[in-house]
């Protein structure tokens, strides 16, 4: 009889795959609102454009022309955290310590990119805005591993609204609460 199998732990995501109504508009808004680089454009049959975060990553996100997309609206692509449709929620896209975050979060504000929800977490500072599609974007940076790892839940749980707009959105509180279990304490 064969030995029973499990699954293994995955490393992580590696990478996104987004379907996408106008290539060019998305392609603007992953680099020149997001900054990823773009580093390889495919056209057999469907057009597909590859992004990276940087060396040492292949691509972390890649966009594919839809065939048939439905007509241009006027209306702003919206996004809402709570569930309205089968599919992705959002998508995090991790900027590497708190600097780079607020200039990112300056930079979308000056390009008129709305903020849906700004808040903290336990474990990340967030921003969630829209791609051009209304897929949702969760601009953040990572606290500290030990301001979390000490009670993962309660720091899941954790949420601080902050302003969407003005010059509130931009402040960021770097005294950070830490999580630890009321087992350990």
């Amino acid at each position: 009889m064969a030995e029973p199998t499990r699954a293994q732990r995955p490393a992580g995501v590696n990478h996104l795959v987004l379907n996408v109504a106008d290539i060019e508009r998305s392609h603007r808004f992953y680099t020149e609102l997001l900054g990823f680089e773009h580093v390889l454009t495919i056209d057999q049959g469907m057009e597909m454009r590859f992004y990276r975060s940087g060396p040492g990553h292949h691509h972390d996100v890649a966009i594919a022309q839809v065939k048939e997309p439905p007509p241009p609206s006027d209306e702003p692509p919206r996004w809402r955290l709570g569930a309205r449709k089968v599919g992705v929620n959002h998508i995090a896209v991790a900027y590497p310590d708190r600097e780079a975050f607020l200039a990112q979060l300056a930079h979308l504000q000056a390009n008129d990119v709305p903020f849906a929800l700004r808040g903290n977490h336990g474990m990340t500072h967030s921003v969630y805005i829209a791609d051009p599609d209304g897929n949702g974007i969760e601009v953040l940076y990572e606290l500290p591993a030990e301001v979390w790892e000490g009670d993962v839940k309660r720091a899941l749980l954790h949420f601080e609204a902050l302003p969407k707009e003005g010059p509130g959105a931009l402040e960021d509180d770097a005294d950070y609460p830490v999580f630890v279990s009321r087992e350990a304490r």
